[in-house]
């Protein structure tokens, strides 16, 4: 725990007080709160990045968790070739998320991807960049980490399914319980807790959502992209500017742990009152 958790949290806030700029050491020292009255009151990319974040989040997160829910009660059913068509669901959590924007920039691109084809078809204009567009890329980008981000509600959706018993559909059928109802009375209930732990995880990952992203779009065009995380990466990495840097990841890190603590508590997670 000390090693692997107070320690780089002690020591991003120690570098979050400091000037600590790899191209100008010699301005380099302990500055206090200077850092976060910069973001605060002098960076409005820093608000747009954080907005865009709780943006991106509510819609991946909302749109993975109905998605993955639908797809875990098919692949629950029983039905001839559900093994195969299992693996189908689950494949794309395995790729990584270079290899997905790979595989999207090919499907979006302008010259030789699905929309040029589709122009072909009397579909749209030929040379459209869904990716280069203000008005598309959000959507474009929300539809390639769907297709990454699905699978994980899908897997862990589908093994707490398998844990209901058939007890207790039989009973609601006998009380007349039709499939909807069985549904909201059964299903959703049992499946409570693996819901906000899921939507949880997924939530923190997808604010810390950088490599989809920063090789999707870049964060462009015009910023309409940029996150917090990759924000914290031009800044420190890109700018070197490891003081600032520090200090955006400070309130990234408080913004995640209070609305998580938040979270758990209004969920009442593993609590079955």
């Amino acid at each position: 725990m000390a090693v692997f958790l107070v320690y780089p949290i002690a020591s991003v806030g120690w570098f979050s007080l400091r000037q600590h700029t790899v191209t100008q050491p010699w301005k380099n020292g302990f500055i206090g709160f200077e850092n976060f009255r910069r973001m605060l009151f002098d960076d409005p990319l820093f608000w747009q990045s954080l907005l865009f974040s709780a943006k991106w989040v509510v819609v991946e997160v909302g749109l993975q968790l109905v998605l993955g829910l639908v797809l875990a009660l098919i692949v629950n059913e029983t039905f001839v070739g559900r093994a195969m068509a299992r693996s189908l669901v689950f494949s794309p959590w395995a790729v990584s998320g270079v290899l997905t924007t790979g595989i999207w920039i090919l499907l979006y691109n302008p010259s030789t991807g699905i929309f040029q084809q589709l122009a072909q078809w009397g579909i749209g204009d030929p040379g459209t960049s869904v990716l280069g567009d203000p008005a598309t890329v959000f959507p474009a980008t929300v539809v390639t980490e769907l297709w990454r981000g699905v699978p994980f509600f899908a897997i862990l959706l589908l093994a707490d399914l398998q844990t209901i018993p058939n007890d207790l559909y039989e009973a609601a059928s006998v009380d007349g319980a039709g499939r909807w109802r069985r549904f909201v009375s059964v299903t959703l209930p049992h499946l409570r807790d693996a819901i906000v732990l899921s939507t949880l995880l997924r939530a923190v990952w997808e604010f810390n959502n950088v490599d989809l992203i920063y090789t999707l779009t870049g964060g462009g065009p015009a910023n309409q992209t940029t996150t917090l995380p990759l924000y914290v990466a031009r800044k420190a990495v890109d700018s070197h500017d490891f003081g600032y840097g520090s200090a955006l990841t400070m309130a990234g890190f408080v913004i995640l742990l209070f609305f998580s603590v938040l979270y758990l508590r209004l969920s009442k997670f593993g609590s079955r009152a």
